[in-house]
């Protein structure tokens, strides 16, 4: 298991093969042993292998291709609602209609969604993430029939690889572990900790492609833009107002 932990890759090509049933079985087994908040479980998994909605879901993620090449398609939400319901029909009194009661869920289906990743992995299957969930959780919400109190939270491809992509860089231990209490990073910190991924040939030639100045610039103009960000934010926002866990006051 620590294996596949340090060798995990996003796969983006799949082969046609479908996922057996016992091995999907497996995965899902695995994500529900997920640590959570209080033993309340309070998320869902939408497991969809459908092509047509598949196909609505592709256009959803943005037309990414591993949403259709990949056999199964995992959706993890932060569901209250079989939480309020079992309140409900147990004689007491839900309160999760919240923004905190959201957030609980997020993190109960995000601990799931690794739980999920690592299991297919470790039986020979490959991942990968698509954060266009949350940019696009309206329509996740559209597609999948989610009610009140579920929101999509974030997704997985999961099928047999048709690729063998090199490892992803990433930052060392060191400017990401804080012992004890948090230390402020100062400007040569911060300089030392990403010179490594600022010097690597792939990052010279994403700029020079880009006609950037720092890899900063990519994130910050290309990526991720404030623009992008804001707007997501507040149609976010919006969203789980639509769904009922936005009862922040008395």
């Amino acid at each position: 298991m620590i294996g596949t932990l340090f060798n995990h890759r996003s796969i983006r090509k799949y082969k046609p093969d479908q996922v057996d049933a016992s091995k999907l079985e497996i995965i899902l087994e695995a994500a529900t042993r997920a640590s959570n908040t209080g033993n309340m479980q309070a998320y869902s998994i939408v497991v969809t292998k459908d092509p047509a909605i598949r196909q609505q879901l592709w256009e959803a993620h943005l037309k990414q291709n591993m949403v259709l090449e990949a056999p199964v398609h995992l959706t993890f939400c932060s569901d209250f609602n079989r939480f309020t319901k079992w309140c409900n029909q147990r004689k007491a009194d839900p309160g999760y209609d919240n923004y905190l009661s959201f957030l609980t869920g997020a993190i109960d289906a995000v601990l799931a969604a690794q739980n999920a990743a690592i299991a297919a992995e470790s039986i020979g299957l490959g991942v990968c993430y698509l954060g266009t969930a949350t940019w696009m959780a309206s329509r996740m919400i559209e597609i999948l029939n989610l009610p009140k109190l579920v929101v999509p939270v974030t997704a997985l491809v999961i099928g047999y690889p048709d690729e063998t992509p090199p490892l992803t860089d990433r930052l060392r231990v060191g400017g990401i572990i804080h012992f004890e209490t948090y230390k402020e990073y100062q400007p040569a910190e911060i300089d030392k900790i990403h010179a490594e991924k600022e010097n690597l040939e792939s990052t010279l030639d994403l700029l020079k492609v880009n006609g950037k100045e720092t890899l900063a610039q990519i994130f910050t103009d290309n990526r991720y833009k404030r623009s992008d960000n804001r707007f997501f934010s507040r149609a976010f926002l919006e969203m789980l107002t639509r769904q009922g866990f936005m009862s922040n006051d008395d």
